[in-house]
């Protein structure tokens, strides 16, 4: 690791002084004080505080060629209009701006946020003028997606495609539009928000006065907004805010205290994972975490480690050039590209080997996987309530941050790599497993099967001789057929247990089978890059595992029901006979259960290997998972309370048993022949 540094500091022989390409420092920083004309406000803001948007349009300027705006003509002219907000806003006390504009944030639905971004204006602290503007496009454009509703469906995921929609062009009008995308939404414009999210811009290059007039803009949509919905008599309805769950599944850290804080503070300052420009993001960042601003520390910190990992993106796969914005006509060096197995060239991706497989399934697990809490999206698209954001979450992914910033520093934090708080941090990131790849969702679900499954033994049943003074009722012979069928499969597959499983005199023992699933589960399985087979595989086992576990569920249902009923004697004669097959068909329907969650564990624990090492076919392969699917399907299907047909359940199950039994016999076969 320290060869690394090494090799960074050499990339960065000379100080990185900007992450903005000339031609984007030059849009963001410069165009827009060209022009020096001091623009009168009045020209915008009538005397009953309504927006002129017909003052402003006329700023926005087009190509002749084609009629499509041109962005740098409208940023040079609009730059004195945002100048004049500024100073505006400057000149209004906070109950001025309240009374004359919080009525018009409402549709935003965070009113709060824009009183902040209004202080924020007043002291004109550059760290947080660009919190205040990242938030504010968040939220805007979440807010824009709701009125995009109101006649449109399947909102665009992109704030480009949305800008652009033919929905939002009738409701507030084309022109409007052009006004805002001149601002965000388009790499040709100001891009405001791109630049932030994606950590490019420094607290210094961003114009406090794009800030304002971005402020300013959005309270006149509020205004055409109202027009809009008085006269269609439409209602704005928001969407709910997206909620992390399952908490305790992301807890992988220790909770991050004073001391450890203190460290971090001092360790950006020295850490070669961090540019010296974008140091008051990082100071800002922990800073909010110690004051319980979850969501603005995230907001902070997330657009810091792109920026970082960036930076060692382009020292290990020697694209120095990629550290900066990519023009208009380029692509920008973001997650997505800095997370993936190949480079756009499809040569290899050095970073994964650098970071290495625990540091790269967090950030897979945090930010892409779809059943992750994938919280770079969620913040930036204005998905998830800022006011309710999971200390949590933040929690984990500033530890991450800080081991990172460990990781890639010289010699000269040796003290802080030493350091006990900081080195259960190391200790904790190196032992990280993914938790929301399909893989260990996978196994999530096999061993919640496995404990539904086992809550049958704690049913209430019939006593053995109530069942016996039940006239002709007897046992049932596929019931004992599938007993020995799950024993026979269970001892086929005694080759495949791991070396360390010992086989008792019953193979179909639950108490055993269930710490074989826990001891495969606990297998680990690299999960990086998995081939597109392997997922395919892997979702029609996880159908399967859902299945089962479903079955499992309505077993439990109907067994707790039907006892209630024997003991209060509100049973048909037809309906108890149903009843005790149910018990009698439940004894063997369980091994057979868990027979296939063993299968499809082993399958997992194998799935990178043993199909690459025999000529087993793939598709008969599949074609065999789907038939086990099928199997389950009807399954829940028999064993569901309004059709209780527990015979035909028995007889389904002995089909599948033998088409079990047959496919780990030919695969046997064909794994003989290939050694």
């Amino acid at each position: 690791m320290n060869i690394l540094c090494g090799f960074l500091m050499m990339a960065l022989s000379e100080p990185v002084t900007t992450c903005l390409s000339p031609d984007v420092y030059y849009v963001i920083c410069k165009l827009g004080f060209e022009k020096k004309d001091t623009y009168d406000i009045n020209k915008i803001l009538s005397e009953n505080g309504k927006v002129c948007w017909q003052a402003i349009t006329d700023h926005v300027c087009y190509l002749e060629s084609d009629q499509s705006v041109d962005y740098i003509k409208s940023i040079r002219s609009l730059g004195p209009v945002c100048e004049s907000v500024n100073l505006h806003f400057k000149s209004l006390s906070k109950e001025q701006f309240v009374a004359q504009y919080a009525l018009w944030f409402q549709w935003i639905n965070y009113t709060e946020l824009f009183l902040e971004v209004f202080d924020v204006l007043q002291y004109m602290q550059t760290t947080e003028i660009a919190l205040g503007l990242m938030k504010l496009t968040s939220c805007l454009e979440r807010a824009l997606g709701d009125v995009y509703l109101l006649i449109g469906k399947d909102c665009p995921f992109l704030l480009r495609d949305l800008l652009a929609s033919e929905e939002l062009a009738v409701i507030f009008g084309q022109a409007v539009m052009n006004v805002l995308r001149v601002f965000i939404g388009s790499p040709y414009g100001l891009n405001l928000r791109n630049v932030l999210w994606h950590g490019f811009a420094s607290p210094e290059e961003i114009p406090v006065k794009y800030c304002a007039m971005l402020l300013f803009l959005t309270a006149g949509l509020g205004q055409l907004l109202q027009t809009y919905l008085l006269q269609t008599k439409c209602i704005l309805i928001h969407r709910p805010y997206v909620t992390l769950i399952s908490l305790e599944e992301l807890n992988v850290f220790p909770d991050l205290n004073h001391e450890v804080l203190s460290l971090a503070e001092e360790l950006v300052k020295l850490s070669s994972f961090v540019l010296k420009t974008m140091l008051p993001f990082w100071i800002a960042a922990l800073t909010a975490f110690k004051q319980g601003r979850y969501a603005d520390c995230m907001i902070l910190l997330l657009p810091q480690l792109e920026v970082g990992l960036r930076l060692l993106f382009t020292a290990t796969n020697k694209c120095p050039n990629r550290l900066l914005t990519a023009e208009s006509s380029a692509l920008y060096t973001t997650f997505d590209e800095m997370l993936a197995k190949q480079l756009n060239n499809e040569e290899i991706n050095q970073l994964p080997l650098v970071l290495e497989e625990p540091a790269m399934e967090f950030l897979w697990d945090f930010l892409n996987h779809q059943e992750g809490p994938r919280i770079r999206d969620h913040l930036s698209h204005g998905e998830i309530s800022l006011k309710a954001f999971p200390r949590e979450v933040a929690n984990q992914i500033a530890a991450f941050a800080v081991t990172l910033l460990c990781r890639f520093s010289d010699e000269n934090v040796v003290v802080f790599k030493e350091h006990v708080v900081i080195k259960q941090l190391m200790k904790c990131a190196s032992c990280y497993c993914s938790r929301f790849h399909p893989i260990s969702r996978l196994k999530k679900q096999v061993l919640e099967c496995m404990k539904s499954i086992h809550l049958w033994s704690e049913l209430p049943i019939v006593p053995e001789e109530q069942v016996q003074a039940i006239k002709g009722f007897g046992g049932n012979a596929e019931a004992t057929t599938s007993v020995l069928k799950t024993a026979e499969v269970f001892s086929q597959l005694q080759q495949y247990m791991p070396q360390d499983y010992c086989s008792s005199d019953d193979p179909v023992n639950s108490d055993q089978t269930d710490r074989l699933l826990i001891d495969l589960c606990d297998t680990r399985i690299c999960t990086l890059y998995s081939p597109r087979s392997v997922l395919e595989i892997v979702g029609v086992l996880r159908k399967i595992s859902t299945q089962c576990h479903q079955v499992s569920e309505q077993v439990i249902v109907s067994i707790e029901l039907r006892y209630k009923q024997w003991i209060n004697k509100t049973l048909r004669s037809r309906q108890r006979h149903n009843y005790l097959r149910m018990l009698n068909s439940i004894k063997f329907l369980s091994p057979v259960l868990r027979l296939i969650l063993v299968l499809i564990t082993l399958e997992l624990v194998n799935i990178h290997s043993v199909y690459k090492k025999n000529p087993f076919d793939y598709q008969q392969y599949l074609k065999f998972l789907k038939s086990i699917l099928q199997y389950t399907e009807n399954l829940e299907t028999y064993t569901s309370p309004e059709r209780n047909k527990w015979d035909e359940t028995m007889k389904l199950t002995n089909k599948a048993l033998t088409k079990i039994k047959r496919f780990i016999d030919k695969k046997l076969t064909l794994m003989q022949l290939a050694t």
